[in-house]
Order: C-alpha cells, then sequence, then structure tokens
C-alpha cells in the first residue's frame, strides 16, 4: 500500500517524508483495520517530522484519520466492516494506572500515540484500537471529519481547561486549525471571541467566521477577557496575554511543543490570574466534541492534498498559508 514515511528528522520544508510501498497491516485482538479517506495535517506532525517532539522512526505519521473500517481483529467489538470511523491522537492508554481509573486517560502514564508510537493515517490502511475508534457523524465527508479527530477535540478541551463561561469574553491567539473549530463552539455557547494572530488573511477570516474583534498580540481589544486559549507554539505570547486576562481569568496554553517562556512580573499573574497547559483528551471529550459538532453543526475549512503532497501541506502549515485545516484525501 501507498505511504508518506519518515525516516529522518529535519526541516519539513526539504521534503522529511519519502513516498513509499509498505505491507498493508493485519489488526490484532482488540483492533481494526481501517481504510483511510482523509488524514488531517497537524502542527504536531510538523514537530515530529522537525524532531521537537520525539518518536521512534521510521514512523507513518498522521493522527486525525477519517476512514472505514475493512478488518475486524478478535473481541473488536461495536464495530463492523464498513463503518465509519475516526482516529485521534490517543491510540491507546494504559488503562490501571492512577489517571485512568480517574476519568484523566489523558494523563496516562503509559500511553501509545497515533503517528508516533503507532503507524499513522499517512498511508492506505492503518491500525487502531477499537476502543479509541469514534463512529463519525452520519453524512460528515470524511475531509471534513478529519480536522475533528484533533484539531477540534483538543479545541473543545481547552476551552473547558480555559474555564470559559457561556456569554463570556474569550481570547484566542492564532487561528489555525483548531482556533477556527474552537470558535465555532464558543460562538454557539454565546462566547464573545475577541482573536489575536499576525497575519491579516487570518483575522479576515475570524471576523467572516463571527468574531467580535480581530487584531496583533500588541494590540488592545478595548475589553479584559475572561479566560483565553493560545495555540500557537510561541512562548513569548503568554507574558503579553496574562495582562489582557480580566482577574481570576486563565490563559489555556494548547500545545504539546513550545519555545522558552520569557520571565514576566507577579503583577501579571496576580489576581489569581492562572496559566494551564492543555494536555491530550479523553475519550469523553471526544463523544462529547463529535456529538456537538453534528449538532451545531461545526465545521472544517479545509486544504485538501494528495497523499504525496504531505511535505508541501506541512511547508504550507510551517509558513502559516493555511486558512483552516490541511487534509490529505486518499479515496
Amino acid at each position: 500500500m501507498r505511504a508518506m514515511v519518515l525516516a529522518a528528522t529535519g526541516d519539513a520544508e526539504t521534503d522529511r517524508l519519502e513516498a513509499r510501498e509498505i505491507p498493508e497491516p493485519t489488526p490484532g485482538a482488540g483492533e481494526i483495520a481501517i481504510a483511510v479517506e482523509a488524514c488531517g495535517v497537524c502542527r504536531t506532525d510538523l514537530h515530529i517530522v522537525e524532531g521537537e517532539v520525539s518518536a521512534e522512526i521510521p514512523l507513518v505519521p498522521g493522527h486525525q484519520v477519517a476512514g472505514r473500517v475493512s478488518k475486524v481483529g478478535s473481541g473488536a467489538a461495536g464495530l463492523r466492516e464498513g463503518d465509519a470511523v475516526g482516529v485521534g491522537w490517543l491510540w491507546r492508554t494504559c488503562g490501571v494506572c492512577r489517571f485512568c481509573t480517574t476519568e484523566r486517560e489523558n494523563l496516562c502514564l503509559s500511553p501509545l500515540h497515533t503517528g508516533r508510537d503507532r503507524a499513522g493515517g499517512y498511508a492506505e490502511s492503518m491500525i487502531a484500537d477499537a476502543r479509541f475508534a469514534f463512529p463519525l457523524p452520519p453524512g460528515l465527508a470524511p475531509e471534513a471529519a478529519a480536522p475533528l479527530l484533533c484539531a477540534g477535540i483538543i479545541g473543545y478541551r481547552s476551552l473547558a481547561v480555559s474555564g470559559i463561561r457561556p456569554g463570556g469574553r474569550l481570547g484566542l491567539v492564532g487561528f489555525g486549525a483548531s482556533a477556527h473549530l474552537a470558535i465555532q463552539a464558543a460562538l454557539h455557547g454565546k462566547c464573545e471571541v475577541y482573536v489575536f494572530t499576525r497575519e491579516e488573511r487570518h483575522r479576515r477570516l475570524s471576523r467572516e467566521m463571527g468574531a467580535a474583534w480581530a487584531g496583533a498580540v500588541g494590540d488592545d481589544p478595548g475589553v479584559p477577557l475572561d479566560a483565553a486559549i493560545t495555540f500557537a507554539p510561541a512562548g513569548e505570547l503568554l507574558p503579553q496575554m496574562l495582562p489582557r486576562l480580566d482577574r481570576g481569568g486563565t490563559l489555556a496554553v494548547n500545545a504539546i511543543h513550545m519555545s522558552p517562556i520569557p520571565s514576566f512580573s507577579f503583577d501579571d499573574l496576580y489576581w489569581e490570574r492562572g496559566v494551564r497547559s492543555v494536555a491530550s483528551y479523553t475519550r469523553r471529550d471526544a463523544r462529547e466534541f463529535l456529538a456537538l459538532a453534528a449538532e451545531v453543526p461545526i465545521r472544517a475549512r479545509v486544504e485538501t492534498f494528495a497523499l504525496e503532497q504531505a511535505n508541501a501541506a506541512l511547508g504550507k502549515i510551517k509558513r502559516g498559508e493555511i486558512e483552516g485545516a490541511a487534509v490529505l484525501r486518499l479515496r
């Protein structure tokens, strides 16, 4: 089968992924094989390709996978061949550690991740743990579904971590794949959304989608924010955003890798402001978000690429040239 394989890390703009023919995988006990129809291209993929997030290589990346069950391994309950399913970053958790047994499996002590610890969706077929594969909303095209499986779910968890309440003022820092889905959930909750991004085209898109204000991080929106989420992996943005928070406000950090955070004045943290990282998601998050996405509905704006164009897609993400989400279309 066709696959894009990372053989050595390095600058994503030097075409690190190689097109190869590799054997089609067979599911084991409790697993399913998925015929991949679409796979989102995530900034985490970029971090893996460039060596900023560790992974065992050679590796098939990709963890925003939409497709159909092609084979069912023994003991894989609840799914049948032909079912439309999605797989995200969380491939499997241990199920027995102190976090898994207290409904915090996103903090599992020994998790496995799709496209990092197990082969992902930059291929025509992949294996998933059936317990971590989610039925997709009916009628949703694979390329529209794929970004929901990571960018959407992690954005949904970021909203929860930020503590934003219905009707509150929410800041979004960066306006890429995750933020353009999170804004739809926030607006559904009657929040006022203020977007901070350096790209004018991203500001324009955010206004089109309903943002009350859009500007640069250094610009003043004119109101204090009840909460904010930063999606950009730039540590220098945190001290700039803290003074934008009202008393008691939280800045949620949606990033798996970040550049160093400069020192800042304690005055900017005082009045019970807080900073919280967002680490992966739980299956409950995934089920809740997919149900919400079907209800609202929440829809991704996508730019599609052929599988063999994965390097080009990663390059465009690195340069901030994607409006919405980048998706590889395989079928």
